[in-house]
Parts: C-alpha cells; structure tokens; sequence
C-alpha cells in the first residue's frame, strides 16, 4: 500500500471525526495508547469546572449539587455499551489491582473447598502479584498457572476460578472469552477476566458472551488520564451471593447513617469502598464520552485494518522484525509486537523521530493503535520511519542504549 492509499483510507473512515475529540501534539504519531490514552480536548474544560465551579464554588455542597456522590454509578453508565454490560452490572472504584483482590477473593468465598486460582504463564504479571497476595492472606490457596493451551483442560473441580487478561499485554493474543466462559462454567468455576488492553479498543460483549466477573483500566484505551480509576463488572446474577472483602463506607448500604457495623448495599454499590476521586472521575467521565456515537463494531474493524496495515508494511520494509503477534488480525487486540535484539534502542530512535511506542522486556517493540486517533497515514509514516532507522542503523547510538526507569 502507498500512502496516498492509506490516506484515502482515512478520507474515507467512517471514525475520523473522533479524531477532533483530542488533543494531539503535532509532529507526533502516537502509538502508544494501549499504555496511555491521549487527552481528550474536553479533559482540561471539564476539570476547569470541577475545580474552579463545583469545589472552588460549592464546596461540600457539590456532593449533592453536582452530583458527585453517584458518580462511580454515573461514569460506569457511560461505559456499560462500550463493554457490553448493563448499567447496574459496573462500577468505578478504584484501580485494576485493587479490584482484581476484591473479585479474586469474592469468587473464592463463593466456591468454598477449591483452593486453585487458575491462569496463564505469563499473566500480566500485576495480576499475577495480587493472586499472590491473596495466598499469603488464605491458607491451603493456591495460584496454578499453566501453558495457554492447558486453560480448558486444567478446569476441574478444585478451581474457584479462572482468571484471565484478554488481550496479552505483551503479544497481543486475545482469548475466546465466550469459550473459555462456557469450560469454567462446565467445571463449576468462576470466571475473572482483565479486559485493560481490550476494553476501548476492541468489541465486547462480556454480559452476553457469559463473563461473571471483570475489571479494567481507565487509562489506556478509555483516555481517562494517568491513573485513572478503574471498572469492575458483576454478572447480575451473582451480586446478591458475593460479598466485597475490602468493606468501606462507600459500599455500605447507608454510609451516612455512620452505622457501627457493616451492611453491604445492595447489587453493584457493595463493590465501592473508599471515597470516589471526584477529579479523576470526571477526567474519566471526559475520556469515555470520546466515544459519543461510535458504533463498537465499527472500531474493531478500524482497528484490525490499522494493524494489518502496519504489520505488511513492516513485514515488506524491516526484514530484521519478527513478527512476535498472531498473524490473523481477529486472534490480537488492537496492537502489535515485533521482536528485534536491540528493541529498546530502536524503539528509543523511533521516539526521537516522534513515532511514540514502548518497549517491553526482553526485545519486544509495541505499537498500539487507538482507532479513535489513529489514522491510517499514520500506520504507513510510522512503518516508513522503522524501516529508515533500520537501514541507516541509527538507532545503535549509546544515547539511544540507555535505560529510562519506564519503558
């Protein structure tokens, strides 16, 4: 493809109006929103007037007035099309990792006598630290990790339940949520499901396609600004049978009756725990509504052309990468890994050129596509960069060699 190919592509996108939502340095082709999604336009305006308006303006008040307190509820409303799931089946709070404790240990208190937390080698490797975490806290539990091949057949009756990233940070590959549901589910287990490098980016369906449980970040995909609070999802079915461990005043059933003693709220809310982060949510709240009459389907597809795009651009100038994603763009997420011994420095020569992806350890170049951004000019201009870096070599330059503390 040439780019005056891809730029008709882009002429003819059906998304290129979201392009507008953000604020984009120019110069840059950013392809690093799998890792941290870009500002939206309205982001600055929205704080502005939480700040200045509602905290500034009416203080305490603002609880009420503005709405505040149900926030966590409001937000997730937002985004229950995006995922796939009825309003009253999420809730903001918190971060992925919290969250991800909170369902791992509700899951396991539902299926007394399973001591196994099954996953994956090589989760993404915080989920991993908090399994861990909760072993240390539960005597006899355990975290069983096996070869994505083995997930269906290790399902049996010792596991409480499977937990699972949908899309793998590193490689990509993404995982039939509706399948490996269905095996739990046969086994008697609960399902987890990570969906932080999906959820934005890539259709779901997670209600119907049969999820129990699920979290993820508002950070990357959905735009909400760095550390930006995360989701949680609970089938409605089961919310009256799970209980939240981390039990605070925001998920009490009357947190303003100070109560001595704890009483879940009922459905979702038990799910809360401390005081909502009022900035973040709103900058949250900004970053979701860039996707204000965006058809999910239509941005999987975007997103599988952008990447198919990329990879037989690469492939055709960079014969030194290695594709380390799966070739068929519906078996990957929405970014792309290309393994090279010397990534890091490429990866850093590509940033000075103002082409932004990240390294992952131990050679792996990651370009993630943002389909609400990202244009299929910018796909072709930053394979045709790659490829001039390459063949000049100049990216083997000491400066380029040196180890920044994020990668």
């Amino acid at each position: 493809m040439t780019l005056a190919e891809a730029e008709a592509l882009d002429a003819g996108d059906p998304l290129a109006l979201a392009r507008e939502r953000f604020r984009l340095p120019p110069g840059v082709i950013y392809l690093d929103g799998n890792s941290l999604g870009a500002l939206p336009a309205a982001t600055p305006g929205r704080l502005a007037a939480v700040v200045e308006g509602e905290w500034g303006g009416d203080l305490i008040a603002s609880w009420t007035k503005h709405d505040w307190v149900d926030a966590p509820r409001r937000v997730a409303a937002d985004l229950a099309p995006i995922v796939g799931a009825d309003a009253d089946e999420l809730i903001i709070a918190d971060s992925t990792s919290v969250n991800l404790f909170k369902l791992l240990a509700a899951a396991m208190r539902a299926r007394p006598g399973r001591p196994v937390l099954l996953t994956e080698e090589g989760n993404f490797p915080t989920d991993l630290y908090v399994a861990e975490g909760l072993v240390r806290l539960v005597p006899g539990l355990q975290v069983k990790a096996v070869p994505r091949a083995d997930i269906a057949v290790s399902l049996d009756q010792e596991v409480a339940a499977l937990f699972l990233t949908h899309v793998d940070y590193k490689s990509g590959a993404r995982h039939d949520i509706k399948r490996l549901n269905a095996a739990a589910h046969a086994a008697g287990a609960l399902t987890v499901w990570d969906l932080s490098h999906s959820a934005g980016a890539v259709a779901l369906d997670i209600a119907a396609d049969g999820c129990d449980l699920a979290l993820g970040c508002g950070y990357k995909y959905l735009n909400g600004g760095p550390g930006a609070p995360a989701f949680l999802f609970v089938a409605k079915a089961l919310q009256p049978d799970l209980d939240n461990v981390v039990s605070g005043w925001f998920g009490h059933a009357a947190p303003f009756d100070f109560a001595g003693n704890y009483a879940p709220a009922a459905g979702i809310g038990r799910f809360l725990t401390g005081t909502p982060p009022i900035l973040a949510l709103a900058a949250l709240e900004a970053g979701i509504a860039t996707f204000d009459g965006i058809a999910m389907a239509e941005l999987e597809a975007k997103s599988r052309g952008l990447s198919a795009l990329f990879v037989a651009a690469v492939e055709a100038r960079c014969p030194s990468l290695t594709l380390a994603s799966p070739r068929d763009p519906a078996e990957r997420g929405s970014h792309v890994v290309f393994a090279f011994p010397h990534g890091h420095a490429v990866m850093q020569a590509l940033i000075e050129r103002g082409v932004v992806g990240d390294f992952r350890a131990p050679d792996l170049l990651r370009f993630g596509f943002a389909p609400l951004y990202t244009r299929f000019a910018d796909v072709w201009r930053a394979a045709d960069i790659l490829a001039e870096i390459l063949d000049a070599g100049t990216w083997d330059q000491p400066r380029f060699h040196q180890r920044k503390r994020v990668t």
